[in-house]
This record gives C-alpha cells, sequence and structure tokens, in this order.
C-alpha cells in the first residue's frame, strides 16, 4: 500500500466519525455541487477522491476500470475517499468489458481490510449475466449475514424481530430484458431513513425497507471487484446529493 493510500484510510476513519455523528455535509473537499445539488465523486481524468490497489484500478477514456486475471483475482474495492452522510441519492453508470463477472456499488459500508480494502455492507448488486443486477445484497454480512436482502422484481421489509416479508413489483420478469449487456446502464440508488429503492434505466429494481436491528446506518461508498473472474467493469457519472431535513 502507498503512502497517499494509507494517509487517504487514516481521513476515512476520522470522516466516518463525523458522519455517523449526523454532519449534514460532506467532509471538507474540493468537490463542489452542480446546479442540482449533486457533488461528483469522480472527476473523469484520475482517482483524486479514491482509494484502491493501484493494479486493479485505473481510468481509461473517461471512465473508471476495474480490472483483474482469474488467477490474481481479489475481493478488493475501490474505496470512495468522500463518505456520505445516512441519507442521499447516489447516480452511477456501469458497463461490462467482458463476458464474465461480479461486481457492485457499496453504500453505508465500511473498510474491513485496509491492504486489500475489503469493504462490506450494503451492496447494488450486479453481474456480467445481469444475473444479480437490481438487487441489493449484504456483503461479507456487516447488515447480519442476511444475503441477498431484496431480490430484483421485490419490495422486501425486514421488519423489527429480522423477519423478511417480500411481495413482487409489476411485472418483475421484464425487468431483465432492460439489463443492457454491451451498454451503460444507469442506476440512482436512493437511500433515507430506513428506506432503500434501486433503479437501472429509468425502471425500479427492487424497494428495501430495513426496520432491522442489523440495519447499517451510514458508511463508505465502494465500487467492487468480486474474487474468482477474469474480468473488466467500467464506471462513469458517479454523482451524489445529500439529503438533510430541513429544520
Amino acid at each position: 500500500m502507498t503512502r497517499s493510500h494509507r494517509a487517504s484510510l487514516a481521513v476515512l476513519a476520522v470522516l466516518g466519525l463525523a458522519t455517523l455523528a449526523g454532519a449534514a455535509e460532506p467532509a471538507k473537499t474540493d468537490l463542489k455541487p452542480d446546479a442540482d445539488g449533486f457533488f461528483p465523486l469522480f472527476n473523469g481524468k484520475d482517482l483524486t477522491n479514491w482509494s484502491g490497489l493501484e493494479d486493479y484500478w485505473s481510468v481509461k477514456d473517461g471512465v473508471i476500470s476495474g480490472h483483474e486475471t482469474k488467477e490474481n483475482s481479489k475481493q478488493t474495492f475501490l474505496v470512495s475517499n468522500v463518505i456520505p452522510t445516512a441519507d442521499f441519492e447516489l447516480h452511477f453508470s456501469y458497463k461490462w468489458a467482458t463476458p464474465d463477472g461480479n461486481s457492485g456499488v457499496q453504500f453505508r459500508s465500511k473498510v474491513l481490510d485496509d491492504k486489500t480494502y475489503r469493504v462490506g455492507g450494503y451492496q447494488a448488486d450486479f453481474d456480467a449475466k445481469a444475473g444479480y443486477d437490481g438487487s441489493i445484497y449484504d456483503e461479507a454480512g456487516v447488515a447480519g449475514g442476511r444475503g441477498t436482502m431484496s431480490n430484483r422484481g421485490e419490495t422486501t421489509v425486514w421488519d423489527a424481530d429480522n423477519k423478511r416479508h417480500s411481495e413482487k413489483l409489476p411485472d418483475p420478469d421484464d425487468l431483465k430484458k432492460v439489463i443492457k449487456a454491451d451498454d451503460w446502464n444507469d442506476c440512482v440508488v436512493v437511500v433515507k431513513g430506513d428506506h432503500i429503492t434501486y433503479t437501472i434505466n429509468g425502471h425500479l429494481m427492487t424497494d428495501l425497507t430495513d426496520d432491522s436491528p442489523k440495519a447499517l446506518q451510514a458508511g463508505v461508498i465502494a465500487l467492487q471487484l468480486h474474487a474468482g473472474f477474469t474480468m473488466e467493469v467500467l464506471f462513469k457519472d458517479i454523482k451524489i446529493k445529500y439529503l438533510v431535513e430541513k429544520k
């Protein structure tokens, strides 16, 4: 790990305390909001404000590339150094450059290993076969070991007793058809209180309410490279708007 990466993770730890304490604004950063109140998390040029393993993440042609070979694969993440408050609207786009692979975007998550950049928590899941796109997953069991917490095509409630209740969204079987195999998929994740929605290409994929005592309240945003694949996944247009209650 480089000295700059260690410094970035030290900043993460400090900023995490401020976030969990209920900070209403993002941590001090050179990022500025646009007219709609969104902060760009990726500048389109380099990995400023991100930390990860150098051999696995880079910027090419204005997008973030996560890449690995199966022989040298790791369960590793590119971690945003700007930690959100508990409530936010996150936009990002992803595209597969390989026919196989597994990835996702972490939110309300935490760094579990600062050497391998292992992250756990809520994940907006997707993969190159479109099997998991649109589902919410509990990466590394940080949210109580609940696996896929809300499937694509479902509205799911985890109650105060940590019991799961699920209902089908309208036309759930049609949702896979809107996932683009060879093009960019535009995603919106809205997190407010105990309620999470995950939308891809303008279609609501899953709706999760987490009232469980295992629910996560705040944490990092990170991009995943899943172990076990020769793969390349691309990301762009990553931005966040903080949803703060007006007093």
